[in-house]
């Protein structure tokens, strides 16, 4: 049975989960229960076998306004010691950026749909996921510098790869928004829709087209697609034959070749 949540909705799909932000009252704003729920959340189904694919959406008028400034307050400690104090804090930073960290370590691909607000941790969330796709009135906006502190749970050490240096930039020192057209010519967004729903229905046909594939090959593509962004081509190279030498799944690539090989010459495509 699947852990229940007091802040996400999570549904199934056949083989795809669907995990919603859910406090549409407050945004989809990030609470201390939602920061833990979401790595309590994603563990679980990471080690779900019957799940092959993950979709992050929001419920109510926004995505996620970003983080919960009640969450401050349960971030600072009470010494009055000044380094215990600064220790502390440090400590609770790290475990906000490994609740964050779950949604990519899991080991099935994650899609965020996004619709409308996306604002400060929601940035950093949706960093996280494996693809992302928004509705056109989707914008983004890198929300910590307005508040005066400096982003720190995963934008600067995550948008760098996905979108130009020089943008991210830009978007970190001014906070300004970056809407889903923006978004998309920059490589950050896959595609556009008109709306939640018809986003929605097209981003659950890719989960159920990437759920039909081996689960042993889908993982085995994520970890190496994670391992090559932080390490070299050679390192990547060397990585991918041990991995295939002991987990390439013998049962899954038999009956691949045997669908290729009982496919009509005229079903291929050029």
């Amino acid at each position: 049975m699947p852990p229940s949540f007091e802040t996400l909705a999570l549904t199934f799909d056949d083989k795809v989960a669907t995990v919603y932000l859910n406090r549409p009252d407050k945004a989809n704003a990030m609470n201390g229960a939602m920061w833990s729920e979401l790595q309590t959340c994603f563990e679980w189904l990471d080690e779900e076998s019957g799940v092959r694919a993950v979709i992050l959406a929001g419920n109510g008028k926004h995505f996620c306004a970003g983080l919960d400034l009640a969450v401050f307050g349960e971030l600072v400690s009470s010494s009055p010691d000044p380094a215990r104090r600064a220790e502390q804090l440090r400590r609770n930073v790290l475990r906000l950026q490994t609740n964050l960290t779950a949604i990519e370590q899991c080991r099935v691909p994650v899609l965020a749909a996004i619709h409308n607000t996306c604002i400060g941790g929601g940035v950093d969330m949706t960093c996280c996921a494996d693809m992302r796709y928004a509705t056109q009135d989707a914008y983004f906006s890198v929300k910590e510098i307005d508040i005066g502190m400096t982003a720190d749970v995963g934008t600067l050490q995550r948008l760098p790869r996905l979108i130009p240096d020089g943008v991210v930039r830009e978007l970190a020192y001014t906070g300004r928004k970056m809407d889903a057209e923006e978004a998309q010519k920059l490589g950050f967004l896959n595609r556009l829709f008109d709306n939640r729903e018809v986003m929605m229905r097209e981003v659950t046909k890719i989960a159920h087209a990437i759920a039909a594939k081996s689960p042993l090959a889908i993982r085995g593509t994520k970890e190496m697609l994670l391992y090559s962004r932080d390490h070299s081509v050679a390192d990547g190279l060397n990585y991918i034959a041990t991995w295939n030498a002991g987990m390439m799944s013998q049962m899954d690539l038999k009956a691949g070749l045997d669908s290729q090989t009982n496919q009509a010459p005229g079903d291929y495509e050029d």
